[in-house]
């Protein structure tokens, strides 16, 4: 129950964080309700990440903090139970964690974030062709596209469009008295109707009437692949921002594990002798973890995994043994 009330509340802010994130997307492209739900289930693992630790971290320490408030603890030790015995308890479910957090961003993490990416980019790129009635006008591919007028059933009234070829210096307009977009397998048609085509240069001008025009246009997005996870952690795409990625997330999955004597250290005291401020050294220790691996991951690169790990569970161990052991 403490986890929850921990998780939930952070579960909730990084949810509000990342929805407004979200929202800002709306200037760019055009989201309905269950594509923004879509979007927010893709960064839904990356949200998972980053409240999961630093939950549990806080809540063993709490719990082990309550326990010395109601003198539990100073039962157990005086019944002969070791301090490394509610490690071991604490071990299991910390492992656990860790084993789901380092699957959550090596597996899901890049097929949540690719699918994000080529989401965006499919959006964005649908609404260049979000056309409507304008005394400026759009583009479609190659012509200038002018709209006079948007019917009610979508479809457009007196469009005008213009080209200029710059290889044999011609000029295109198109008049026609109704047009529609037509979207098929990723490729644009605007089906134009009664309408009149004049080409001109400086040595023939062209004219030409139609009832049926089709004008074509591809709908490309860059679109991003990979086929496995592995494939996408060693792809040279964004590699420099992908080994800050796998660098800060390996340390955060084993942050439950490595935090344990800390968690203990802080949770555990006589609370006779000293109140305890449980909540300055829970924020100083998430701070300070956190900075060495911001500070560390770009000069020793993936050498900062095992010197972090190692440097911070030496150290708290260190901590744990001077507070705990030899007092308890």
């Amino acid at each position: 129950m403490l986890f929850l009330s921990i998780f939930l509340p952070l579960f909730s802010i990084a949810s509000v964080i990342f929805l407004i994130k979200l929202a800002t997307y709306t200037a760019v492209i055009q989201l309905s309700f269950w594509e923004m739900t879509k979007m927010y289930i893709f960064v839904l693992p990356e949200i998972l990440f980053f409240t999961l630790p630093f939950s549990f971290f806080v809540a063993a320490a709490l719990t082990l903090f309550k326990l010395s408030s109601d003198n539990e603890i100073i039962v157990f030790f005086s019944l002969g139970i070791h301090p490394n015995f509610i490690l071991k308890t604490l071990l299991k479910p910390a492992l656990l964690l860790s084993i789901l957090l380092f699957m959550n961003f090596f597996l899901l993490y890049p097929h949540a974030k690719t699918l994000s990416k080529n989401f965006y980019a499919y959006k964005k790129s649908e609404a260049k062709f979000n056309l409507s009635a304008s005394e400026f006008g759009h583009s479609f591919g190659e012509w200038l596209l002018y709209i006079g007028t948007n019917n009610p059933d979508g479809t457009f009234k007196d469009v005008f469009l213009f080209k200029k070829n710059t290889t044999d210096k011609s000029e295109i307009l198109i008049s026609a008295k109704k047009a529609e977009i037509i979207n098929g397998a990723s490729v644009l048609h605007l089906k134009l109707t009664d309408g009149e085509g004049y080409s001109y240069h400086k040595d023939k001008f062209t004219q030409v009437n139609f009832e049926v025009m089709f004008i074509n246009d591809s709908l490309t997005t860059d679109l991003k692949k990979y086929e496995t996870p592995l494939e996408y952690w060693q792809s040279d795409i964004d590699k420099k921002k992908k080994k800050r990625i796998f660098i800060t997330d390996t340390l955060m999955s084993l942050f439950p594990i490595l935090t344990l004597f800390l968690a203990a250290s802080i949770g555990i005291i006589h609370i006779r002798h000293n109140k305890g401020r449980v909540y300055l050294y829970l924020f100083l220790s998430i701070i300070t973890y956190y900075e060495l691996i911001l500070i560390l991951r770009d000069p020793l690169g993936y050498y900062s995994i095992p010197l972090i790990a190692s440097v911070w569970l030496i150290a708290t161990y260190a901590i744990y043994k001077k507070t705990i052991v030899n007092k308890f």
